[in-house]
């Protein structure tokens, strides 16, 4: 199990965008402390989902957002645990997991959710498209930033 991050830590914030193949894939590793919301979302995906692959990807670089910011994530999650559930039942799972980091961090969530047939089948994870600008008159996300939760 990994460490907890503790919830003051959680905002700090640093961009990650490069992908981790099936083979690199450790689910046991060090916590960065710079990363903490990051952090959090592989501890708690992780800890519910016990994946046979996981990828986190901070996009938030991406977006009208400081450098720096966590705040607009995708995630790629592998998990026996979605045989035999709809794609929206995934993604429900998946939100529950993190209900409190998108409550108060996490403007924006990406999610794939697949079981390992699915992955054997199609090891890919999408890509996003480029930001238009649509979070620069968003009020919430320029709020969260300001409070240091982005």
């Amino acid at each position: 199990m990994l460490p907890r991050v503790p919830r003051s830590a959680r905002h700090v914030a640093v961009c990650l965008s490069a992908a981790r193949p099936l083979a690199h894939f450790r689910p046991h590793m060090d916590p960065d402390p710079n990363r903490p919301v990051e952090t959090t979302i592989r501890t708690k995906l992780t800890d519910k989902f016990k994946p046979d692959h996981l990828e986190v990807h901070n996009e938030s670089h991406m977006h009208a957002v400081p450098p720096g910011s966590e705040s607009h994530f995708r995630v790629l999650v592998v998990s026996s645990q979605f045989a035999g559930l709809p794609l929206i039942q995934r993604h429900r799972l998946v939100n529950e997991a993190l209900k409190e980091e998108l409550s108060s961090c996490v403007h924006a969530l990406a999610i794939q959710a697949k079981t390992p047939e699915q992955w054997g089948t199609d090891p890919t994870l999408a890509k996003s498209p480029a930001c238009m600008g649509g979070s620069k008159g968003d009020q919430t996300v320029e709020e969260k930033l300001k409070a240091g939760r982005g």
